[in-house]
């Protein structure tokens, strides 16, 4: 552990200020950082080698943050429970954060990690919603997260706060365009599939399949759903079964309905 001499009691200190500037989106691209708060996010987050820069523990932390300050390999700096706090994007801090690099990997590399499905998302704008899906991808065994180009940003600080940690142990590629997508996703042999209402298949259908390549899901914006262009293109179109009065669900719901659909159906073959 690296601890930095003194406690940090100025809101003014450039510590401070460049980790303030990780709350716009700007500051995060120019900077190519962004902040994970929370014991859980931080443990996640030193688990990957060379991706916490620099970490900030409250003076008055709890005794699992000063646990984690003490095993941290990289430099740590005590501040005052008010720059913290100013330090943070959430109200209520708990006590640790960490300055992050970027995670963002060649879509190529996602291809060819695993054989589990790969998620694209298409114009997702909510970061909650991509935090919650990042999370299932992880929890499903997915290979990655595909954004497309138009889709929030993925390390805004409530996606990261969505994810529980879980943007640390999926891949992802971000602001990936349509044309290298689909020749990415073609040469690495998976299955486009699509989540469309009144599909001639269900979902259900098509994940029971014995006999079916690794698929990759699209889905599609909150308001919109997925582009025409991207529905027209996909090799399979299924629809999730809706058996009450609702004309559709959450993608965040849906992207956990068809992912499990997806595990369960490889784990029965």
């Amino acid at each position: 552990m690296h601890n930095s001499a003194g406690v940090i009691t100025s809101l003014s200190s450039p510590r401070v200020l460049a980790a303030k500037r990780l709350h716009a989106a700007k500051g995060r691209r120019e900077s190519r950082c962004f902040l994970a708060e929370g014991p859980q996010a931080v443990r996640e987050a030193l688990t990957r080698p060379d991706v916490v820069q620099q970490v900030f523990v409250a003076e008055d932390a709890s005794a699992v943050c000063r646990e984690l300050m003490a095993a941290s390999p990289v430099p740590c700096t005590v501040v005052s429970s008010g720059v913290l706090g100013a330090m943070a994007e959430t109200k209520t801090p708990q006590g640790i954060l960490a300055v992050c690099r970027w995670l963002d990997e060649p879509l190529q590399q996602l291809l060819v990690s695993g054989g589990g499905p790969l998620v694209i998302l298409d114009q997702v704008s909510d970061p909650g919603n991509i935090g919650t899906i990042i999370r299932t991808a992880c929890a499903a065994g997915a290979r990655g997260v595909v954004l497309l180009g138009g889709s929030a940003d993925p390390f805004n600080g409530k996606c990261v706060r969505s994810t529980a940690g879980a943007i640390f142990r999926v891949p992802l590629a971000i602001e990936v365009d349509t044309a290298s997508m689909f020749a990415g996703v073609r040469e690495a042999n998976l299955e486009l599939v699509v989540t469309v209402m009144n599909a001639d298949q269900g979902l259900f259908a098509f994940t029971e399949r014995t006999e079916r390549r690794p698929a990759a899901w699209i889905f599609g914006s909150e308001a919109h759903g997925v582009s025409a262009e991207l529905i027209h293109r996909a090799d399979q179109a299924v629809s999730i079964p809706l058996l009450g009065p609702v004309e559709s669900l959450n993608v965040a719901s849906a992207a956990a309905i068809c992912l499990y659909a997806d595990l369960a159906g490889r784990v029965r073959r």
